[in-house]
């Protein structure tokens, strides 16, 4: 068809037309997708709508930001924000609409609203605390008893960030021994969050080793916070079994570590100047109690003293008083053991002369009736001998030297002995 149109020609009244059209600035705000920093100085960027049920985009369009704005946009957004320009980011931004031939639809941006973009973190931030509240752990981390002493500290920081050397050196500066041990984390960008959760889950293992656990960051330039306002970090963080001081360097707002930790402070510097006051309490607490306990032994001394000396005086005139009594005592019995020794004295001597007497009566009477007994005795012997038996005409009859008692005993051929009072006859048995 002669009058068809040419790409160019229609992209061309297309452009007549939004430039008629959208001829002022607009205030937009939308998520950022994408954000690419240009080497010529330029930012280009995609903003998207999202569906709010779905969560998936409903509108797209570019942006760009030309290098003769986007330094003071820059530098003004992240000293108000302390953040870089991300994706994921919600913003409000003035822009312009435009329409090229053969780039198409783009928005130009001339401002950036970084108290939006703070209003919408902290919407952010209230709505992951809101969260951890109705699930009941928000205020487990700031619950937990505090180490007395808390010397053991576990860190998590970036091993070259210059917050992690200015805390170790004032520790180091202190008059008390701390023990540290740094667990690596990156603590700026994407991986932030990923990065610190396992941090926590190391020292997690290990939890009897340490008494808390401090997450620092600071110095250098303004960088991106982004990381740190994240629900599963939260979490984990309001459910640490160690209590979690956060000294993140970020001195304008606060992120949501700071609002579930057991204690936060703004700079790494003051979470070790906070330490070192734990200590200085409890060494004044002990110096107290040092004064107070000496205090006490000095009364309790003083009073011992006293209760000694009193005891001692009544233990004195008690004693006084006894060795009388015992002195009274000992003599009265001295006496009357030297009464009753010559009583009984007297009265075992004439025991002792009454037996005396019977014994010599006694005596004599038993050495009569001894003399009388053996004079019987010797008459016994004397009727008894075999020699007198024998003058009267007995014999005795042996054999082979054994007294024979009976004729029965004896065999014919036996040789037998017969013993008379004047010799021996030798006889064999017929």
């Amino acid at each position: 068809m002669d009058n068809a149109l040419t790409l160019f020609e229609l992209n061309n009244l297309v452009r007549t037309v939004v430039d008629g059209t959208f001829d002022g600035s607009y205030w937009l705000k939308a998520e950022l997708s994408e954000v690419h920093e240009n080497s010529n100085g330029n930012c280009y960027l995609t903003f998207v709508q999202k569906d709010s049920k779905t969560d998936r985009p409903v509108a797209r369009a570019n942006g760009c930001i030309w290098r003769e704005r986007y330094g003071l946009i820059r530098t003004d957004f992240e000293m108000q924000t302390g953040q870089r320009l991300t994706p994921g980011m919600t913003v409000l931004v003035e822009v312009t609409v435009h329409f090229h031939e053969y780039f198409g639809y783009s928005l130009y941006v001339d401002d950036i609203d970084p108290a939006y973009t703070l209003g919408d973190q902290s919407r952010r931030r209230r709505e992951i605390v809101a969260q951890l509240e109705a699930e009941g752990v928000a205020c487990l981390n700031r619950e937990l008893p505090w180490p007395r002493p808390a010397t053991r500290i576990a860190i998590i920081s970036s091993a070259t960030a210059a917050g992690y050397g200015d805390f170790c050196h004032q520790l180091a500066a202190s008059p008390y021994r701390f023990v540290t041990r740094l667990f690596p984390a990156v603590m700026q960008g994407e991986r932030t969050e990923s990065s610190i959760i396992a941090a926590l889950d190391a020292i997690a293992a290990e939890r009897e080793l340490w008494d808390t656990v401090v997450i620092i960051r600071g110095g250098g330039a303004v960088t991106d916070l982004s990381g740190f306002d994240t629900y599963a970090l939260a979490d984990n963080v309001a459910q640490f079994p160690l209590p979690v001081l956060s000294g993140i360097g970020h001195e304008r707002d606060e992120t949501v570590i700071d609002l579930v930790a057991f204690r936060s402070l703004k700079t790494p510097t003051a979470v070790a100047a906070y330490l070192i006051s734990l200590l200085d309490d409890e060494a004044a607490q002990l110096r107290q109690a040092e004064e107070r306990l000496q205090r006490s032994i000095a009364g309790r001394l003083d009073r011992t003293w006293q209760h000694f000396g009193q005891t001692a005086r009544r233990l004195s005139q008690a004693f006084a008083l006894y060795a009388t009594r015992e002195a009274s005592r000992t003599d009265n019995l001295s006496r009357r053991l030297a009464t009753a020794a010559s009583r009984r004295q007297a009265s075992e001597s004439q025991r002792l002369e009454i037996l005396t007497q019977r014994l010599k009566i006694l005596s004599r009477r038993q050495v009569e009736t001894g003399h009388h007994r053996i004079a019987l005795l010797e008459q016994a012997v004397q009727s008894a001998d075999p020699l007198r038996i024998l003058r009267m005409g007995y014999s005795i009859t042996l054999r082979n030297g054994e007294l024979v008692r009976s004729a029965a005993s004896l065999a014919p051929g036996d040789r037998i002995t017969t013993r008379m009072a004047d010799g021996d006859v030798d006889s064999t048995v017929v």
